[in-house]
């Protein structure tokens, strides 16, 4: 294999950029770091906005390539280095990974996104009670949704799909993260919460977390 110069634009406690942490991890590519505040507002800056248009993170470059949206980078990792996989290949499974990650990706994160949470202080005048309350709601609603259909595909075993790591745990683990950092518990979706805890014991997940990494200090 062709070594590539590779650099992920990441932020210890964005979640997305926890993804691809953990998707880089799990195929074993080394990659450098270049650290982005968000509360800094690093992102922002025209010197990243030219690498980025979109100005968020994760952004992963190999050579002079860019690339954006998380779950759009896993799937461009697992065609272009396909050991471990992280899709299934099996065109019914793919679907339930994708449709696993999706109601994370799409259903519970956009709306707990920092950019909503500061935006319901900045237009509504909402106080922290008030933000907090909108995220435990979305979390609840979000979660009691992926549990019922968790547990009615009955495709799920130690991970999301039987008992192999999937893109869809490398987006369950990050949403968990950040449920817990608001305080919202996760003792009421035992599939989810079972889930988590066997993640957190492999190192792939271990060592990418938020308190593992440099810009955290």
């Amino acid at each position: 294999m062709i070594a590539v110069e590779r650099r992920l634009y990441t932020f210890f406690r964005s979640s997305t950029s926890f993804r691809l942490r953990i998707a880089l991890a799990c195929k074993g590519l080394a990659y450098e770091p270049c650290y982005v505040s968000l509360p800094k507002m690093e992102h922002r800056t025209p010197a990243y906005g030219a690498l980025n248009p979109q100005q968020l993170l994760p952004l992963l470059m190999e050579g002079d390539q860019g690339y954006i949206q998380s779950m759009a980078i896993i799937e461009y990792l697992d065609e272009t280095y396909p050991e471990p996989p992280l899709i299934p290949k099996d065109i019914r499974s793919r679907a339930y990974v994708r449709a696993v990650s999706q109601i994370i990706g799409c259903e519970i994160h956009p709306l707990n996104n920092v950019r909503v949470l500061k935006h319901l202080k900045a237009q509504f005048d909402a106080d922290e009670s008030a933000t907090r309350a909108w995220y435990a709601h979305w979390i609840a609603e979000g979660f009691r949704g992926l549990e019922d259909y968790l547990a009615d595909a009955q495709l799920h075993g130690a991970y999301c799909w039987g008992d192999n790591v999937t893109m869809a745990d490398i987006c369950l683990v990050p949403q968990v993260f950040n449920a817990a950092r608001f305080d919202c518990p996760v003792d009421g979706y035992p599939i989810i919460k079972g889930i988590f805890e066997r993640c957190m014991k492999l190192d792939a997940f271990l060592s990418t977390q938020p308190n593992t990494q440099k810009d955290a200090f």
